[in-house]
């Protein structure tokens, strides 16, 4: 097998789509049918099998899948090293929605700036995806509402967030949950910090939350919140961030409920040159930010 059969193979078994491996590896999709076929037949057994328009790994295919994660972090790593430990290679960085959209633009850009041999990929999703992405070797590196307290992983913080709760812009004050009471709540799937934040504000208090409403952007539930449809959580700082935010009432949470962390994660003695550019990157950065808040001040 070569590398870049097997770049090939686990980009559609992330995928689940030969076409939507293609977009991101810029192939043609018969080009990766091709040559994952000859994998196939190289190694006598099947690697996927298709499910409800969905290529799903078969049982021999989740073995390789292992293997090719840590086999291409070898290579890249070795990459690397024989280049001096100069960032080179991919760089697979998990980050949440509203981190993405809000904080990274500017570091994505100094980071492509500084070190165009890195093939840098980002790839959103709720935190619990992104932990689970880190665990299983998919990602190197994710942004997720934090600290996290697993032995395998290590970070470091990136920006403290204030929570807000948005209603249709009528809406009286909001002092506690009980105030939105029933009220339809739109947020992303289980696996989202922010909607555990959420239903523990609600049971904190003893308080029934109404029915969960999932919609995979934060447009989409500013949308609805408009409407007079229900209510959602969000980060002020994606909030400010989308046209229409003047349309709704904004209601800070109070307490420890007020604020969260998001921090870059990591898997412990994954450390390598990639990463350590990006981490540097980013305290710069931060350090920069506190500068100028400082001279505003």
């Amino acid at each position: 097998m070569e590398f870049s059969q097997l770049r090939i193979f686990q980009a559609v078994a992330e995928e689940g789509s030969i076409t939507r491996a293609a977009e991101r590896l810029h192939r043609v999709p018969s080009n990766l049918s091709t040559r994952l076929k000859q994998m196939e037949e190289q190694l006598g057994v099947e690697l996927f099998v298709r499910e409800r328009q969905r290529l799903q790994l078969s049982p021999a295919g989740k073995v390789l899948l292992d293997y090719s994660t840590r086999l291409l972090a070898l290579h890249d790593e070795a990459h690397g090293a024989v280049q001096g430990g100069q960032p080179a290679g991919d760089f697979v960085l998990g980050s949440m929605y509203s981190t993405a959209a809000v904080h990274l633009p500017k570091l994505l850009a100094r980071y492509h700036k500084a070190y165009p041999m890195v093939n840098l990929q980002v790839q959103s999703a709720p935190s619990g995806e992104l932990l689970e992405g880190l665990i299983t070797g998919r990602l190197d590196a994710a942004f997720v509402d934090g600290p996290i307290t697993i032995a395998s992983l290590d970070g470091v913080a990136l920006c403290e967030e204030r929570l807000v709760l948005i209603c249709e812009a009528d809406h009286p004050p909001v002092r506690g949950p009980q105030d939105v009471a029933g009220r339809s709540v739109f947020t992303f799937r289980r696996s989202c910090a922010y909607r555990t934040r959420l239903e523990t504000w609600f049971s904190h208090e003893h308080v029934a939350m109404g029915r969960a409403i999932e919609i995979e952007s934060y447009q989409g539930m500013l949308a609805c919140v408009i409407a007079g449809s229900g209510v959602a959580l969000m980060a002020e700082s994606m909030l400010d961030s989308l046209p229409g935010k003047d349309s709704v009432s904004v209601h800070p949470l109070t307490g420890h409920f007020a604020t969260a962390t998001t921090w870059l994660m990591w898997r412990k003695g994954m450390l390598g040159a990639n990463l350590n550019a990006w981490i540097d990157l980013q305290q710069e950065g931060r350090a920069e930010v506190l500068q100028d808040a400082r001279a505003i001040a």
